[in-house]
């Protein structure tokens, strides 16, 4: 699996694990890796909430730590989230 890579200065790097169609699949997923003490985090470009239709085409995108990225993907596919 190909992940996009985002920088953050020296630290971890964060990749994309998942893209959604909606910020609602996102928090789902996202609350579910921090259960596991995974830190995840949830990006959208939807004007702030103004335009919740660009969700559908621009996605909803979850992040994690590269380091977390394999286990997270794991316990994503566990749960049958896409």
């Amino acid at each position: 699996m190909k992940r996009k890579k985002e920088r953050n200065g020296d630290k971890d790097q964060t990749v994309v694990l998942r893209t959604f169609t909606n910020d609602l699949d996102a928090e789902i997923a996202k609350d579910h890796l921090l259960a596991h003490g995974i830190e995840a985090f949830v990006s959208k470009d939807d004007a702030g909430g103004m335009r919740p239709h660009l969700q559908l085409t621009m996605g909803v995108r979850l992040l994690v730590l590269e380091s977390d990225a394999d286990r997270a993907s794991e316990i994503l596919d566990g749960m049958n989230v896409d």
